[in-house]
């Protein structure tokens, strides 16, 4: 039996319950359907067969959900660090153990290949790790000393927080937002995405079976127009972080408003890749085709904007269009497949109406621009490449998410930036040059959360994630995460030496 035959014979294994029962909620530590409730049909992008049915959440879902999640702030908030992260820890060893199942059900689930899921659920694991050794000292904060006062400060866990999770790595972004969470002593309602429902379910039942108490951790299933939207607007809920789309980012800052609701939003990009005439060549044609046809290229940090200096750009165009060319489309259970199906059909409808649009602006569709038909009636379709674009196009402002690269040419060090800060996102960009000075004067002019000199996407945990302008609010990572689910107080000590103003003696 090869590889893939055994992937996919180990995938109908765990896909089987849900294709046999109903997907719900999980509520208060309890796995419901409720009585009557409306269904809609969740399917795979392979080859469009369905997965099951999965409840379409109501608001009172979301409001018992909400409600158990109140209930058990007060206990899961005055757990010690050190208990929660035991706890944490034992969570993560669940992920573990459960990695294959997680990994098949996800690629099945959203169409990313399994090599990179294999991972993504190998990270989401580490994600735990690294905030429940965090845990202890979440509350910590810093003390500052007068001649007459000493200030201190400490953290305590804002309450019950909404996370809203996205589609493309459902289980390891819903990691990386309720593991710190968790770690600072919140509880949490999780809505994630209705197209991918099945790892989020996975991760409610480590959750119920790590001993979690009941109520810490909620997740209600559903459309972001119902589901999301009373999550954002109930009064419970004191913090709300999305990874989404940029219009969803404000629809929730308007839903949150009447009850002051904190946010973090990780949302859109059209990320560049500048690739200077001194760029070590290989390293950075490696990179550039990693980072857009990986995982899709639905990644929210994906370079779509290739700025290749005028100098190297007719050789270095030739050498991507090769690579282009040479990558495998196919079954996202195949340990060969780099690229596989879009999530939905209407996403991949999406991703195909830029083809028309690049050619109707001018640009040239040098490699890719078509659907693979010989895959079935899965959502395939060939890599892209545009050539000859500029950045007034659509293809180089709007944010695709797909496998798709639009490459612009660019002659000067100051061009590149003008080219690079020309867009609404502000998410992610990369660099490559052997020139140190210039690549400290990118860093500094290049308007973007996030920059990687001479590497592709390379994650560090401790560090802070997040983006600028219309791709976000606020910054994950380390204590920067905790700074956004805790609150700070400060308390004033005096010494007994100063003179206290005196009225009406």
């Amino acid at each position: 039996m090869s590889n893939f035959e055994r992937n996919t014979a180990k995938a109908a294994q765990y896909l089987t319950p849900f294709q046999t029962s109903t997907t719900g909620h999980f509520i208060g530590g309890q796995f419901e359907v409720p009585e009557n409730a409306k269904t809609y049909t969740n399917t795979t992008p392979v080859d469009q067969s369905e997965l099951g049915q999965v409840v379409e959440g109501t608001a009172a879902d979301v409001d018992r959900a909400c409600e158990a999640a109140e209930r058990a702030f007060a206990d899961w908030r005055d757990v010690s660090g050190a208990e929660r992260k035991k706890i944490l820890h034992h969570f993560a060893d669940k992920v573990v153990e459960r990695a294959e199942e997680i990994a098949l059900v996800e690629s099945m689930d959203c169409g990313q290949a399994i090599r990179f899921m294999k991972a993504a659920a190998i990270r989401g694991a580490a994600n735990f790790r690294f905030f429940a050794d965090k845990a202890p000292e979440a509350a910590n904060g810093m003390a500052l000393y007068q001649d007459d006062h000493t200030n201190y400060t400490m953290r305590y866990p804002i309450g019950p927080v909404g996370i809203i999770t996205p589609w493309n790595t459902p289980f390891m972004l819903s990691t990386w937002k309720i593991a710190p969470a968790l770690a600072a002593g919140c509880t949490v309602v999780h809505k994630p995405a209705e197209l991918t429902p099945l790892s989020a379910m996975l991760l409610a039942e480590i959750a119920k079976d790590a001993g979690l108490p009941d109520g810490v951790w909620n997740t209600v299933n559903g459309f972001g127009e119902v589901v999301g939207k009373r999550v954002t607007e109930h009064p419970a809920i004191k913090a709300v972080a999305l990874v989404g789309e940029s219009k969803t980012g404000s629809h929730i800052m308007r839903q949150g408003a009447d009850t002051l609701k904190r946010v973090h939003f990780e949302l859109g990009g059209k990320n560049p890749v500048i690739v200077f005439d001194d760029a070590d060549f290989e390293r950075a044609l490696d990179a550039v085709v990693f980072m857009i046809y990986s995982l899709n290229g639905q990644r929210c940090t994906s370079s779509s904007r290739l700025l290749i200096q005028s100098g190297i750009r007719d050789e270095f165009i030739a050498a991507l269009e090769q690579r282009v060319r040479n990558l495998r489309v196919g079954h996202p259970l195949d340990p060969q497949t780099e690229v596989g199906p879009l999530v939905h059909t209407g996403h991949f409808n999406k991703v195909m109406s830029y083809m028309d649009i690049a050619r109707e602006d001018g640009a040239t569709v040098a490699v890719g621009g078509e659907r693979r038909n010989d895959l079935g009636d899965g959502n395939y379709v060939a890599p892209t490449l545009f050539t000859n674009a500029d950045n007034s196009m659509r293809i180089a402002r709007e944010e695709i998410f797909g496998p798709v690269l639009t490459s612009i040419s660019f002659d000067s060090e100051q061009q590149a930036i003008e080219l690079a800060n020309d867009s609404e996102f502000g998410l992610a960009g990369y660099i490559w040059t052997e020139n140190t000075g210039r690549a400290m004067r990118m860093a500094r002019h290049v308007e973007a959360g996030m920059l990687w000199v001479n590497s592709e996407n390379n994650r560090n945990l401790p560090s802070p994630f997040g983006g600028v302008k219309m791709s976000g609010i606020g910054r994950d990572g380390g204590d920067y995460s905790f700074d956004f689910y805790m609150e700070t107080k400060n308390v004033c000590i005096a010494h007994g030496t100063h003179n206290v103003p005196v009225l009406g003696r």
